[in-house]
């Protein structure tokens, strides 16, 4: 995932201007797909296997459409009423993933949640999406350096959470997240 904002950035004029963020979007992105292609290739894996996820998560619209336009399709949000409020603004194939703590009310909003912390959570979403008939995939968040501060799965733990949560008919597990 890559943030798509230039934190330097002024709207004063400059160096540091408006119009110079969108050159930043556009030069982060090719700067990120350059070193996603190095590391497929030395890995031996096909880039296209690799989903760029761009962290749009309290950034404008404006430069949402400046990521879509160079070529951004997936969109990392962490709360449900920025995903309402982008989502009519941007092109239909562009797809949101919940990156942050999930809200139940979120699961029809998504195309993969990224956040599932716990064998409760898992459950619940797999009630909601049975309730509205959905299936919805999600990544196992795990906290591999087992800090108090972080949620998740240890790993000694994941296993036996696949297992379990593959039992669901509405859930399917993509991947893991730490």
């Amino acid at each position: 995932m890559i943030q798509i904002s230039n934190p330097g950035v002024s709207p004063k004029g400059g160096a540091g201007t408006a119009k110079g963020a969108i050159k930043v979007v556009k030069e982060n992105l090719m700067e990120v797909r350059k070193h996603m292609e190095e590391a497929c290739r030395r890995a031996g894996r096909n880039v296209d296997e690799v989903t760029l996820i761009a962290v749009s998560k309290t950034k404008p619209e404006e430069m949402l459409m400046e990521a879509y336009e160079a070529g951004a399709r997936d969109f990392g949000e962490n709360k449900v009423q920025e995903i309402l409020e982008k989502r009519p603004e941007i092109p239909e194939d562009a797809r949101f993933h919940m990156i942050g703590h999930l809200q139940r009310k979120v699961i029809d909003k998504v195309v993969l949640i990224h956040s599932v912390d716990s064998l409760r959570l898992a459950e619940q979403i797999e009630t909601e999406a049975e309730k509205k008939d959905l299936h919805v995939d999600i990544l196992l968040e795990v906290n591999v350096a087992r800090e108090e501060s972080k949620y998740g799965f240890f790993l000694e733990e994941v296993e036996d959470a696949l297992k379990k949560i593959s039992q669901y008919s509405h859930l399917t597990v993509k991947g893991l997240m730490t």
